[in-house]
């Protein structure tokens, strides 16, 4: 029986919008990024760097709304956070994975996924999600889907710092993992950040970092802060895009955090690309 107020979101629509979704993210690269990587071509001084920026600028002019912006078309990372009152009618991961098989076939995606680690047979289309849900009031569903190449994800790092590494330790270790990262995770990146919580929260607080609009700092001024010093000192470094030198090696830092254990200082660190892919939508 449908209790008072509760709301059905049928488990068919879920998977029509993560197929839309997927093939958005993988064809139409966000506004905010485009935006930033003209910024950045506006003012790099190095000619080498500014060709490869140019180049990337013609790729996702090109890929909009017509092909992938790039070959790798990720393994699907799904978020949804669903309202209190809602009641989905079918099953959710059966759903959400659906709807990333039809992007892949609909969308002409490469296969990218893997069945299992060590045996490496593939799946043949992208399935299954890496799935994260997480509860929220209201009776909406917001689902959010964001592709991620596996050329930065190999880049991406966790360290179990102690307390007493304080800031300094986080931003040494952040700086050691983008210069080893090096050309690998096709510059210009933006680099999500998660401080705190356990091994598993601060990876997954430092992926969800990746979906903040890139210049949106920070509510917390000290970690507003903290975003332009390191997006300074890597972009110090002098890797730039594609690693050919340059001004331009990051985009941007988004830094999430949440509460720790006293005898603890988790920090993650997520790579991703210039093509930093993703889209949402509110059911």
């Amino acid at each position: 029986m449908k209790k008072p107020n509760t709301r059905i979101v049928s488990a068919s629509l879920i998977t029509e919008t993560v197929k839309r979704l997927f093939i958005q993210a993988n064809y139409n690269l966000p506004l905010d990024a485009r935006d930033r990587i003209r910024e950045c071509r506006r003012i790099e001084p190095w000619p080498p760097a500014q060709e490869a920026l140019d180049a990337i600028i013609v790729n996702f002019e090109t890929a909009f709304d017509v092909m992938p912006i790039c070959q790798d078309t990720g393994m699907a990372c799904v978020f949804l956070e669903i309202g209190e009152r809602v009641y989905i009618d079918g099953g959710v991961a059966d759903a959400v994975d659906e709807g990333v098989r039809l992007a892949c076939k609909e969308g002409f995606l490469r296969a990218s996924v893997v069945s299992d680690p060590l045996e490496r047979k593939n799946s043949g289309d992208n399935t299954p999600a890496l799935l994260y849900i997480d509860m929220a009031p209201g009776g909406t569903v917001r689902v959010t889907v964001a592709p991620k190449g596996f050329g930065s994800e190999n880049m991406s790092r966790i360290a179990m710092l102690a307390p007493s590494d304080g800031v300094a330790g986080v931003v040494a270790f952040v700086i050691k993992t983008i210069e080893e990262a090096g050309a690998n995770p096709c510059p210009p990146i933006v680099a999500g950040v998660g401080i705190g919580g356990s091994f598993d929260k601060a990876a997954l607080i430092a992926k969800k970092a990746l979906l903040r609009p890139l210049g949106q700092r920070n509510r917390n001024p000290i970690y507003a802060a903290l975003e332009e010093r390191l997006l300074e000192k890597i972009n110090a470094l002098g890797i730039g895009p594609a690693g050919l030198g340059g001004q331009t090696t990051a985009l941007a830092v988004n830094i999430e955090t949440m509460p720790t254990h006293i005898a603890g200082l988790p920090v993650a660190v997520n790579i991703s690309c210039h093509a930093i892919r993703h889209a949402a939508a509110v059911l």
